[in-house]
């Protein structure tokens, strides 16, 4: 059975940056795509980024395109989000989500595909 175990996250002024982690309890990490999703108070849980299996294919919204950016380490089945220039409106519980896929190349940010989730990681961003 996947479990993912987030770290990372906290407190940062705009324009700061911060790397969420997200880690697998086993190697079978290579198999899921991974993808990031995020969740403000009083809305809906919304896709933000994902990557495939192989690591070769990643996908961002439009609405943190360019800051952030989503890597893994299938060696030591952990997946990063690297946030750069974080805005107030960043400030959400951020998941991370896997979803078992036979395309090596492929990766979604559709909530309702992953089949296992992190715990959720807190990022506020507030001067």
């Amino acid at each position: 059975q996947l479990q993912l175990v987030q770290s990372g996250g906290g407190l940062v002024q705009p324009g700061g940056s911060l790397r969420l982690s997200c880690q697998a309890n086993i190697d079978s990490f290579s198999f899921y795509a991974i993808a990031w999703f995020r969740q403000a108070p009083g809305k809906g849980r919304e896709g933000i980024s994902c990557i495939s299996r192989s690591g070769t294919n990643t996908n961002y919204d439009d609405t943190v395109k360019g800051r952030f950016t989503v890597t893994r380490d299938n060696v030591n089945n952990t997946a990063y989000l690297q946030m750069d220039n974080l805005e107030p409106e960043d400030t959400a519980v951020y998941y991370c989500g896997a979803q078992s896929l036979f395309v090596p190349t492929m990766c979604e940010m559709a909530s309702p595909r992953m089949g296992f989730w992190g715990q959720g990681t807190q990022v506020t961003v507030s001067s």
